[in-house]
This record gives structure tokens, C-alpha cells and sequence, in this order.
């Protein structure tokens, strides 16, 4: 008879060898570092959880409010900096206070809600932000007095056709501008990566 079977021919399997004692440390190891890694985790979720501040607010500039002892960073947008200046029809103009007028014009003295679980550098929550039913983020975007800066893309594409608010002349984009000025706060973008590292960088806090 050959040595084929009427399906084919036989498998052979060999018997796995014994692992080594010292195979069996290192997977005890890994398992109790596994162990380890997710109790930390248990114990550091409440670092995640969202934080919403609500109240009367001071607005900073385009993209930033203080909340009661709260500064915030609008989450996915970037203005115009306070000082910055913009250029339309030949002429310079206070691109950066015209967007924080915006934001005045938007919060229209409602009481302002933000949440959020990230910080920048300087210690501000990124949140996003809304007053009654405007949500101020997306709002700013679509008035053309803030760029998208890791959200918001589609918003700004339409600004920008429509050639509202800063796309109505030319302007330095707010991150070159920072870049270009010294003493002007250094910020990246709120996007995925960024809220990856985060969450890794507050993880790690205090261990």
C-alpha cells in the first residue's frame, strides 16, 4: 500500500520538546509583569476620566478661556495669537484680536461648558467647549478665526472656500507664527499621536 492515503499524504508531527527551566521562569515572568502592568492600569484610570468645568469665563484669546481656576485650551483648533496680525486688501490688521472677539461674539455671555482629559505643556486642559447649544470649537472654525489643529478639517475647508475670517486675506498660520516669535507659547498638534503619548505621559506620572 503506498505510503499516500486516499486524501494525500500522512502528516508527521513531532512531540514539542520539554521546555527548560529557565524558559518557565521567563514565562512566569512576563505573566507577573503582565500581572503588574494591569493592576497599574486599574489603579490609574481615574487619571482618564474627564474632567468638565462649567461657568462664567474669561476669554484669553481665540482659542484659549479661564474657567473659574481652569485655564482651557480649545481641543483641535488653533487662532490667530492675541498680538498676531493678519493682511487683507494691502493692509495689516489685528487678526488675533478680531478672533478673540469672535469667541466673545459666540459665547454671547452664556455660561460656558468644557471637558476634556489632556494637557498641553503649560498645563491647560484641552477641552472642548460649548455654550448652550454651540458647540465653540467647531464654531470658531467655521467663522474662519481658527484653524484646524488636529480636528475639524472639513469645517475649515469650507471657511476657507467661503473666504470668512482670516481666509478672507493672507496669514501666517498661528504655529509659524509662535515659531517666529520667541516668547510665544510652543504648542503641537491635539491630534491621535499626540493623545497617545499623552495618556502615555500621564500614565507614567509620579512612577
Amino acid at each position: 500500500m503506498s505510503r499516500f492515503g486516499p486524501r494525500g499524504p500522512r502528516r508527521r508531527y513531532a512531540a514539542s520538546p520539554p521546555r527548560s527551566p529557565w524558559r518557565k521562569l521567563l514565562d512566569y515572568g512576563l505573566a507577573f509583569l503582565l500581572l503588574g502592568l494591569l493592576i497599574l492600569v486599574a489603579a490609574r484610570l481615574d487619571r482618564f476620566e474627564r474632567r468638565t468645568e462649567q461657568g462664567t469665563v474669561i476669554v484669553n484669546d481665540g482659542d484659549s478661556i479661564t474657567l473659574g481656576a481652569e485655564r482651557i485650551r480649545m481641543r483641535g483648533i488653533d487662532a490667530p495669537e492675541y498680538l498676531q496680525t493678519c493682511r487683507q486688501n494691502g493692509a495689516d490688521y489685528p487678526c488675533g484680536k478680531l478672533a478673540r472677539q469672535s469667541l466673545v461674539r459666540l459665547i454671547a455671555g452664556r455660561p460656558v461648558s468644557c471637558s476634556g482629559w489632556q494637557r498641553d505643556r503649560y498645563g491647560r486642559l484641552l477641552g472642548d467647549c460649548r455654550a448652550g447649544d454651540t458647540d465653540l470649537n467647531q464654531a470658531q472654525v467655521q467663522a474662519g478665526w481658527a484653524v484646524a489643529f488636529g480636528g475639524f478639517e472639513t469645517e475649515e475647508a469650507v471657511a476657507r472656500a467661503a473666504k470668512v475670517g482670516i481666509w478672507a486675506g493672507s496669514f501666517e498660520a498661528p504655529q509659524d507664527w509662535r515659531d517666529s516669535h520667541h516668547n510665544a507659547p510652543v504648542e503641537r498638534k491635539h491630534g491621535t499621536l499626540a493623545s497617545f503619548s499623552d495618556a502615555l505621559r500621564e500614565f507614567f506620572r509620579f512612577w
